[in-house]
């Protein structure tokens, strides 16, 4: 790996740190596509690329998810009997999709979902309003099981941290809204954790074809990612007071379009619409 390429590693990890301390988003939908980029510059194989994004990108979840868990904590925010009850669904889903459909799925439908997913949700990004609270109650253990399934599966295939289901899911369900997003902290390491076992044992061997892989992970962005993001995740949080960040949000999901796109043209490649 050439200095430039560490570099930009570096620095992409410290504004997705920086931004998801400032909006609060996980980090996997502007990572995934980047990283996807800088691995087609690499020269790492176009069957393996947009994988091995996405598998990087929820690696790092492993490591910012603890320290959001541990501020949530500070704070009394986590309802530990909701993480208790959704986790085992959460490892399920995740072992499932991450060990076994992801490394099943072509890198063209792959990426053509993935793009999908990022467009829908940066259109939620500039028309979402806060979630309202609902009057039912959570479902008993079979059913947190089931959604925790849902949330962990759909999670391993785009490498996102769970939020984005979760959160809803609990208002939704009368949780208080700070309270939901605690504790969506805690549900986003076993959703990690699950996920990247799956990758690593779904993409095992990789290495022989690609170099520094662990699985479907590719550990030098890994490392350099995670160490500039959760340098800058804080000083975005201590900022998200400070400036205009609906603003910011509405930027954001400027570069989320942008970044679909990017993707959708990864997707066009692998279908051979597009000269690779």
């Amino acid at each position: 790996m050439d200095f430039m390429l560490l570099v930009a590693f570096l620095v992409l990890g410290g504004v997705v740190g920086f931004a998801a301390g400032l909006l609060g988003i996980g980090g996997g939908m502007a990572l995934a596509p980047i990283l996807a980029l800088l691995f087609a510059h690499q020269q790492m194989p176009a069957e393996v690329n947009v994988h091995a994004a996405i598998a990087t990108s929820m690696a790092t979840i492993l490591f910012t998810s603890v320290s959001s868990l541990m501020a949530h904590q500070a704070k009394g925010n986590v309802i530990w009997s909701i993480v208790y009850a959704m986790a085992p669904g959460l490892i399920a889903g995740g072992l499932l999709v991450g060990g076994g459909l992801f490394a099943l799925i072509d890198t063209g439908w792959l990426a053509l979902f993935f793009a999908i997913f990022v467009a829908y949700n940066a259109v939620r990004m500039l028309t979402r309003k806060p979630p309202v609270a609902g009057t039912g109650a959570l479902p008993g253990p079979v059913g947190l099981f089931g959604v925790g399934m849902g949330i962990g599966g759909l999670s391993g295939m785009v490498g996102a941290g769970g939020a984005f289901l979760s959160v809803p899911f609990m208002v939704k369900k009368h949780v208080p809204i700070h309270r939901a997003i605690g504790t969506s902290a805690a549900l986003g390491f076993p959703i990690a954790l699950a996920s990247c076992v799956g990758y690593i044992y779904s993409g095992w061997g990789l290495a022989t074809a690609f170099p520094h892989m662990v699985g479907y992970i590719y550990w030098p962005a890994l490392l350099a990612i995670v160490c500039t993001s959760m340098a800058t995740a804080p000083l975005g949080a201590r900022l998200s007071s400070r400036l205009p960040v609906a603003t910011i949000k509405k930027i954001f999901a400027f570069i989320l379009f942008i970044l679909a796109a990017s993707m959708a043209w990864e997707a066009a490649k692998a279908f051979g619409l597009i000269a690779r």
